[in-house]
């Protein structure tokens, strides 16, 4: 399980993790009955403090998407409707193969260079990053949060 943590981001770290193990448990990578890492182990890998994964944790938890066994470990629970997630992300990310060796076949044939090319993708990305970011601001501003010390 890869989580990446951005510790200038304006959004805290144990919602960045709680976030990327969400996505993980949802989209299948991580499959009901697989242990996470203990509470100690994570804490040490991210360098971040304990309590921050026991917090988040509790949360997933409390969501009903792991379940905490006092001594045993913290272990992913079964999701409805993920195995169906799971079978469509990868149907949809072969099209998105095909769609991208597509439009890279394109830039080919109009004299696009590899270099030009790379410059596109890295521009592409640089963009979308901005617009997911922009969009995810606009959302937590118009839902209310609750919060839970």
């Amino acid at each position: 399980m890869h989580i990446r943590i951005e510790r200038g981001s304006s959004t805290p770290i144990s919602r960045q993790i709680m976030e990327q193990i969400r996505a993980h448990c949802l989209s299948g990578t991580l499959k009901p009955g697989d242990c996470l890492p203990s509470v100690r182990n994570l804490a040490q890998r991210l360098t971040v403090n304990v309590n921050t994964i026991v917090r988040v944790y509790e949360r997933l938890s409390a969501e009903g998407l792991v379940e905490m066994r006092h001594g045993e470990g913290t272990f992913v629970l079964p999701q409805p409707g993920v195995a169906e997630t799971s079978q469509q992300m990868t149907e949809q990310r072969d099209q998105f193969s095909m769609e991208f060796s597509a439009v890279v076949h394109r830039g080919i044939l109009l004299g696009l260079t590899a270099t030009e090319l790379r410059k596109l993708l890295a521009a592409s990305i640089a963009d979308a990053k901005r617009e997911l970011k922009a969009e995810a601001t606009a959302q937590q501003k118009r839902k209310p949060e609750s919060r839970t010390a």
